[in-house]
């Protein structure tokens, strides 16, 4: 498992990345074997994801009759869609790359996709605590939200237009292959489920 360095080590070459200084790519393991490793990024991000299912949990008991208690296996159920939502949108984008004979991107936007999760899903966890302590900012909060969504779809995109060698359509198609899916899955697999909040 990478040390807390090493994670340092990769987050700085994606922030390099993401102001397009080419540096970047000294700072990350872009190789079939960097790509095994980045998906120690899940353990990374577990705390943050914890906390969301926390918070998932309480959603749904919002909505439920008084003194209801979901079952042993809600988080189980809430592991299958975070799981769907790591590989999916993966294997989503590996078929679109070996489909267009660009397979030699895909190492290298897997580890992208990985790591740039760890520092998003901490930020995603500090609005879900604020939104907790204070209920009555959820307009501001909301407003936090959309700007993190932009910041990660604009530094994902910055980051893959030099992974995919300054290819906008490229680029801009992986972007999407990667963040739209899995949002689209987890709202299907939470109804599908039975637990999509009320």
């Amino acid at each position: 498992m990478p040390r807390l360095e090493e994670v340092r080590f990769y987050l700085r070459g994606l922030m390099l990345l993401a102001m397009h200084d080419p540096q970047g790519f000294r700072q990350l393991d872009l190789t079939d074997r960097g790509m095994v490793r980045s998906f120690w990024a899940i353990v990374w991000t577990f705390p943050a994801i914890l906390v969301s299912w926390l918070w998932r949990r309480a959603l749904f008991l919002d909505g439920m009759p008084e003194g209801f208690r979901p079952g042993s296996t809600f988080y189980l159920r809430l592991a299958m869609v975070e799981a769907a939502g790591w590989i999916f949108p993966i294997v989503v984008a590996g078929i679109l790359l070996f489909a267009l004979k660009a397979e030699k991107f895909f190492p290298a936007a897997v580890v992208v996709n990985n790591w740039l999760s760890v520092p998003f899903a901490y930020a995603y966890t500090v609005l879900v605590i604020l939104l907790v302590l204070l209920p009555g900012a959820a307009p501001i909060i909301s407003l936090l939200w959309l700007a993190l969504v932009f910041a990660l779809v604009t530094m994902l995109f910055r980051i893959l237009y030099l992974v995919c060698e300054k290819q906008n359509l490229m680029a801009g198609t992986l972007t999407m292959l990667l963040l739209v899916p899995p949002l689209l899955l987890a709202d299907w697999l939470q109804r599908f489920l039975g637990i999509f909040p009320v």
